[in-house]
């Protein structure tokens, strides 16, 4: 068994859904990185619920022998200098990111019946995370632990986020306040985001923008005439929120076609919460989300239904969300992760998809790729499983990555 399936067995017993803390988690994993010669930078910060989340972002320079033998590359003279390696024209280094939360498991039908019991069983593991993105990370983990800070040339940052199932607000809060990072996006190396994908690579993918929308009535017997249907207000926001999701689906003007859908998909909802008809409802919650894409941001339509809702008299909210990914599929990096992908799954180009990761909130990095081990078709599902497959050729791919851009 590989020295990954010890990691991801050890991540999983955390229950780290994003409605918990991810500090414990977080201090397991930067007592590993620690271990693996790599500082460590915590930021905290205290969600909407009031819970403490925890951000790391880790570094390892590399360490040269003390004979003064150690290897240059052009106008290198310490360790940690940002330089071309030989032949590549771009500056060395490698981050890979993760995200240490994971989606609820209430509903949990996986075998052994405890979702943070890691399971082996058919050349798989069972437990929440472990296709998202707990295997990624135990890949990760377990290639870079084969390859020592003595053979480095370049640096090797590991980040660690919370939330990102809930609107990648703790790589928000990473670009926002963490110094590391700042030091990271300055050096912009290389930067996987480590999300399933088979290995094959990802040069695009869409962002998201969500809305709330809120009518206030007062409640009342339905047998009189003393209540206020908040239901009254929300129709003729509804007939908007149509309108908006027709125009989606016919505006060619609306579309890239790299994606499919190719499409801003609208999508949206309305509740009263309402149980028994003898009751005028005395609140109406509408919301709608949207999936932007490079040049469509969609940016009119959230004018649009805020414009409306002040018309009506109702509450308009927006949700934190990202902006789209977008990366030049041509560029030299992404051919040659391509290439090293080739290995593992034969010919391939990148490609572009229709979820959403924490690259959303990265634009200060230029050259994002989304790329890891397992399949986004197992993520979330509620017997989530990684073939043990996808993890022994991830950890080789992540090494081979590695040994690329940092030795």
């Amino acid at each position: 068994m590989p020295i990954a399936l010890d990691f991801l067995t050890r991540l999983i017993s955390f229950d780290s859904v994003s409605r918990n803390s991810n500090e414990p988690i977080s201090g397991c994993v930067a007592a590993w990185l620690e271990e693996l010669g790599f500082d460590v930078e915590h930021t905290t910060y205290v969600d909407a619920r009031g819970v403490r989340k925890c951000n790391l972002v880790a570094r390892r320079d590399p360490q040269f022998p003390h004979n003064g033998n150690h290897p240059t590359n052009g106008d290198q003279s310490a360790a940690g200098s940002q330089v071309a390696p030989s032949g590549l024209g771009e500056p060395g280094g490698l981050a890979y990111f993760c995200h240490t939360d994971t989606v609820t498991a209430d509903r949990w039908t996986g075998p052994g019946n405890d979702p943070f019991q890691a399971v082996v069983e058919n050349g798989r593991v069972y437990g929440r995370g472990s296709c998202d993105m707990k295997g990624s990370l135990s890949a990760f983990l377990d290639a870079t632990q084969s390859i020592t800070a003595e053979s480095q040339t370049h640096p090797l940052w590991i980040v660690c986020t919370a939330d990102e199932e809930v609107g990648f607000e703790g790589a928000q809060h990473l670009a926002d306040h963490s110094s590391a990072f700042a030091q990271l996006a300055a050096a912009d190396p290389v930067s996987i985001i480590g999300e399933p994908t088979r290995l094959h690579v990802i040069h695009a993918h869409k962002g998201i923008v969500g809305m709330r929308i809120r009518s206030q009535g007062k409640a009342a017997h339905s047998s009189t005439e003393m209540g206020v249907n908040a239901n009254v207000a929300m129709v003729p926001m509804l007939q908007t929120l149509l309108d908006i999701h027709e125009r989606c689906c016919s505006d060619q003007t609306l579309r890239n076609d790299a994606f499919d859908p190719p499409t801003l998909t609208w999508n949206f909802g309305v509740s009263d919460d309402m149980k028994t008809v003898n009751i005028v409802p005395d609140h109406s919650v509408a919301w709608a989300s949207m999936r932007t894409m490079p040049g469509v941001d969609g940016r009119e339509f959230v004018e649009l239904v805020q414009r409306r809702a002040e018309e009506l008299g109702l509450a308009f909210d927006l949700y934190s969300g990202g902006d789209p990914m977008h990366t030049d599929a041509d560029a030299p990096f992404v051919k040659q992760l391509c290439g090293i992908a080739e290995a593992y799954i034969g010919p391939n180009t990148p490609e572009a998809v229709c979820y959403a990761t924490d690259a959303c909130a990265l634009g200060k990095l230029n050259r994002r790729v989304v790329c890891g081990p397992g399949s986004i078709e197992q993520a979330h599902t509620a017997d989530e499983f990684i073939e043990i497959d996808q993890l022994e050729q991830g950890t080789r791919f992540y090494a081979d990555a590695i040994r690329h851009w940092c030795c």
